[in-house]
């Protein structure tokens, strides 16, 4: 079973249709019980990085997250879930986050001739021993901010946008992308059918 939170802010239905497509059970669920006892859960978002946590708080969710996150338990973080793992985001003004990992989401500093929000598509260059997927794949990214670890070992893969840009993080049973894998075919599928996979 996955366990995807709802806080009342991303396209949570694809996310369920993502997982459904590959033939694993998936519940959206505001319940901080729920989320407690879950065994795999995936944290997704758009939006602001303020109302997402202000959202969090209110439903009761925030402990359990941290908690899942703590105990190592398999986590997926997609977009805004990937921003939310980290101690401080900058987006109207300083936020505290979840805290689980250090470091702060900062906005885009680029050229004037390059677009933001970065939205579309662009591949990502792998870190570490287990590449999760094909050098050459493409993957569909929406974002104005992005993280930037205080530790470099969390980078699972950058991407160049008018300079490189932390784009996922690894962590034990962790693992979150600033790009929609529910978005982004048979390369996105694949990243989501390794967390169904994973023990």
């Amino acid at each position: 079973m996955v366990t995807i939170v709802d806080y009342g802010s991303g396209n949570l239905r694809s996310v369920q249709k993502a997982f459904e497509r590959l033939g694993a059970e998936a519940r959206i669920t505001d319940d901080p019980e729920v989320v407690a006892k879950a065994g795999r859960v995936v944290l997704p978002g758009v939006g602001a990085f303020g109302d997402a946590m202000r959202a969090l708080h209110a439903r009761g969710l925030v402990e359990p997250l941290v908690a899942h996150v703590r105990a190592d338990k398999p986590f997926f973080g997609i977009c805004m879930g990937l921003q939310l793992l980290f101690e401080t985001g900058l987006e109207g003004g300083r936020h505290e986050g979840l805290g689980v990992l250090p470091g702060e989401v900062v906005r885009f500093d680029v050229s004037a001739g390059t677009k933001v929000p970065h939205m579309g598509w662009n591949t990502v260059a792998w870190r570490g021993g287990s590449q999760p997927a094909d050098a050459g794949d493409w993957y569909y990214f929406v974002h104005s901010y992005h993280a930037r670890p205080k530790d470099d070992s969390l980078v699972a893969a950058v991407t160049d946008y008018g300079g490189e840009f932390c784009s996922a993080v690894s962590r034990g049973r962790l693992f979150a992308t600033q790009f929609h894998p529910e978005k982004s075919q048979a390369a996105g599928l694949e990243l989501l059918a390794r967390f169904i996979g994973r023990d």
